[in-house]
């Protein structure tokens, strides 16, 4: 991984150094001796060279120098402006001489990106330990997704299911309701009928001469609960004073009252019993 960056740079000094190196020689040379051109170059290279290796040095000591740093740039921005001036100057060829002038700066930049991936580096362990705990959190990422997916698709079942029964529940509550209002309604039409009452007071005349009962409709609504309590209470009647009231209620008319109408009279007149013992005193007095 190391050689990934640092070879770029070695290369791209190199070439740096070469090209700054003939540049100042065939520039300089024709001014100067070529021996003094070759100097400069040489000075130029030297310096960029010895500042990049005492960066290298400090780097690997976990250390780092600004003056040192400045020092280098600055070799780095004379061999580029000798690239420029060079190619400002040349009478051919101008062009393709400033396109690689940015050289110098270019190999100084890498070393620069180099620096930074040694201060970043993790041994290998570090590195299988953070893609462990990535996978590890992939993975709890993955399982709580599904989980939750899980969920909402269950929710989503049972709401609909939930609903439906609602809409059966309230579709059958309607139908009743239709049903019954139509039975009331045909009720409540019988009763104000004309014939109907006449029918009824036909019906009812003989148990009571000249009264004409009216016909109530039952509730059909809320009702009040009774409070609990026994049929037989304390005070029941006992089976022979209950034998002599239906025998007394029954012999009242002639002929003798139907087991209806005694009930009836029985119940209007304040005694209670319940219907099993009613009919059994009936049955006794009867036969």
């Amino acid at each position: 991984m190391r050689a990934k960056t640092v070879l770029p740079a070695v290369a791209m000094t190199a070439v740096s150094m070469v090209l700054t190196l003939a540049v100042v020689v065939m520039w300089l040379g024709t001014a100067v001796p070529w021996p003094v051109a070759l100097v400069v170059g040489l000075g130029i290279d030297g310096g960029w060279l010895a500042t990049l290796a005492y960066e290298r040095r400090l780097a690997a000591q976990g250390d780092h120098n600004r003056a040192v740093t400045a020092v280098g740039w600055s070799f780095g921005i004379l061999a580029a402006g000798v690239l420029v001036a060079h190619a400002l100057t040349a009478e051919e060829s101008a062009g393709a001489w400033l396109a690689v002038a940015w050289l110098p700066i270019a190999a100084k930049a890498l070393w620069l990106v180099h620096s930074m991936w040694e201060r970043t580096a993790l041994t290998p362990v570090a590195l299988d330990a953070i893609r462990g705990i990535q996978q590890e959190a992939r993975d709890e990422a993955a399982v709580a997704r599904a989980r939750l997916r899980a969920e909402a698709a269950t929710e989503e079942t049972r709401l609909t299911a939930v609903t439906e029964a609602g809409a059966r529940v309230a579709r059958v509550q309607a139908k009743t309701a239709q049903t019954l209002a139509g039975a009331w309604s045909t009720l409540e039409t019988a009763r104000a009928g004309e014939e109907t009452g006449r029918a009824l007071t036909s019906v009812t005349a003989r148990v009571t001469p000249g009264v004409t009962p009216r016909w109530e409709l039952p509730v059909w609504g809320p009702s009040e609960p009774l409070a609990a309590r026994s049929l037989e209470s304390a005070s029941a009647l006992t089976d022979e004073a209950l034998d002599v009231i239906v025998d007394e209620i029954r012999t009242s008319e002639t002929p003798a009252l139907s087991y209806r109408e005694m009930a009836t009279r029985f119940r209007a007149a304040g005694y209670s019993a319940s219907e099993m013992r009613l009919r059994a005193a009936w049955k006794r007095v009867v036969a």
